[in-house]
């Protein structure tokens, strides 16, 4: 009798948790970021990420980077993976960021290729307007020797849907 008596409650407690509906996936948001440039040098990258969203202006998530760049005869393909965190004040629409990234790289040129890796903590401020951000993010582990990029600082355009 007392095995019966367990096996309904777990039967009824398994039956009530199953009918309850998830919320998890309507709190995520899809998007990312891109960036082109034309001239001397080519560079197209794009960055697609999901962030869960917290409720009280504060978001996490993850994403994935590939950057192609090329100038005269050398080129290089940047592929990525990176943890983010999103803290959007709403009265003045400003976005604040938190995002580690590592990447790696492959640089070629007409004496071969080289492989390099290299991590990225940015710190960046961005002003928000509905799904759509723009701003500017600081490297602070940023290492002339080893990054691809020229400067520490890059600008931030992002959407979520």
């Amino acid at each position: 009798m007392k095995k019966i008596f367990i096996l309904l409650f777990l039967s009824f407690s398994l039956t009530s948790l199953s009918q309850q509906k998830s919320d998890f996936w309507n709190n995520v948001r899809f998007g990312g970021g891109f960036s082109m440039s034309f001239g001397s040098q080519t560079t197209i990258g794009v960055s697609p990420s999901a962030v869960y969203d917290f409720s009280n202006g504060f978001f996490l998530g993850s994403g994935i980077t590939y950057i192609y760049s090329e100038r005269g005869a050398s080129s290089t393909n940047v592929y990525g993976m990176s943890l983010i965190s999103l803290y959007q004040i709403p009265v003045i629409g400003i976005q604040l960021s938190g995002e580690f990234e590592q990447s790696f790289a492959k640089q070629t040129d007409s004496f071969g290729s080289v492989n390099t890796n290299f991590p990225a903590l940015y710190f960046g401020a961005a002003y928000n307007k509905g799904r759509f951000t723009f701003g500017l993010r600081y490297d602070v582990l940023y290492d002339e020797n080893k990054s691809v990029y020229a400067s520490p600082f890059s600008p931030i355009v992002r959407f979520y849907f």
